[in-house]
């Protein structure tokens, strides 16, 4: 499984941009409201990382030493797929809303406190917070690098050998996850 492409979230943030740029120009132009997600979406933003932050922290325990119970492999990887995916969608959301709040802050002398424009600096913040709590998700997840000699973090034999359920040879390089 490959790690969060950073490359590709500045991708998706820039695309979803314009894509946002181009739809609020177009419906403001027509008499529409510009189209953002109310800040009661902030709410289920919060939820969705924070489920994932504690997935995570689970995940983390048990790389960390913490073993009183096996930790499920499918679960693990679950994990990791959630953490990669809120990042993503993360990115969508902050390129969206931030061009929706950049083109609304003109009109804000004549208009303030509109609530079309708070609700797109609050999605933004929202995406910020998901793209922030996938990468750190991630990173909980990735095994610590095992010397060769079997000297360093990870060694040794059973289920501390830097693999999920004890197999393997526990040479991982702390590109792997847990």
């Amino acid at each position: 499984m490959s790690s969060i492409q950073y490359r590709w979230l500045a991708v998706i943030g820039l695309v979803a941009g314009v894509v946002g740029w181009a739809a609020n120009f177009f419906l403001s132009e027509n008499g529409y409201p510009a189209p953002v997600l109310s800040s009661v979406a902030l709410v289920a933003i919060i939820l969705v990382a924070g489920a994932t932050l504690f997935l995570g922290l689970r995940v983390r325990s048990w790389r960390n030493g913490r073993r009183d119970r096996n930790l499920d492999p499918l679960a693990a990887a679950r994990t990791v797929v959630l953490a990669q995916a809120l990042a993503y969608a993360g990115a969508l959301l902050l390129g969206w809303h931030a061009a929706i709040f950049l083109t609304q802050l003109p009109l804000w002398s004549l208009r303030p406190g509109h609530a079309g424009t708070w609700s797109a600096l609050a999605v933004s913040v929202g995406g910020i917070l998901m793209i922030a709590t996938g990468l750190i998700v991630e990173r909980f997840c990735k095994l610590p690098p095992v010397d060769k000699d079997g000297t360093g973090p990870g060694s040794g034999g059973g289920a501390g050998n830097g693999t999920v359920n004890g197999t393997g040879d526990g040479s991982g390089d702390g590109g792997e996850y847990a």
